[in-house]
């Protein structure tokens, strides 16, 4: 993630979300912040729950993997187990072509690290999906993308940064010219 940010020429620190704390960010004043990927769920996710409520709505989120879990949590969405568990298994991602899909080719082939997804059935009504993957039937079978409806924070399920994954830089490249 570090790597594509910085050839996209984002100035690009990181933190722990462990070793650090909101009052650090917020004397840091950054421009953008992304909730990156890790291996837990997003109460065990050091400050990444208390950096939504904080900073949503003031500065542009991204929230990846583990981010985008915690996006939906801290709204009040529910996370859940997977239908399967998905480590470095790619999908067809379908997307709505906005926000960080903007300019995208729709679906488009993304790198999946997960267990636990954003349960659909509880997303809150301030976030709208932007990017699923199909049931056999045609319909939304897992939760890919997620967008505020008001504020400026967005979350992927996938890995963008992931060499298997199409589209990557010019996924975060939206996000950083949003």
């Amino acid at each position: 993630m570090v790597q594509y940010l910085g050839e996209l020429g984002a100035d690009v620190s990181v933190y722990r979300n462990d070793a650090i704390s909101v009052e650090d960010i917020k004397a840091l004043q950054p421009e953008r912040i992304v909730l990156s990927p890790g291996p837990c769920a997003p109460n065990e996710a050091g400050v990444s729950l208390a950096v939504v409520e904080n900073f949503a709505g003031k500065i542009p989120l991204l929230g990846i993997c583990l981010g985008h879990q915690s996006i939906g949590q801290a709204f009040g969405g529910k996370i859940i187990r997977a239908g399967k568990v998905m480590h470095g298994k790619l999908s067809p991602i379908y997307h709505n072509g906005q926000g960080v899909f903007a300019d995208l080719p729709n679906p488009f082939n993304a790198t999946r690290y997960h267990s636990l997804v954003i349960d659909q059935s509880a997303l809150p009504e301030e976030l709208e999906i932007t990017a699923w993957t199909k049931s056999s039937e045609g319909g939304v079978e897992e939760i890919m993308g997620i967008r505020h409806k008001t504020l400026a924070v967005e979350g992927v399920q996938f890995h963008p940064e992931s060499i298997a994954s199409e589209h990557g830089h010019q996924l975060l490249k939206n996000f950083l010219n949003a």
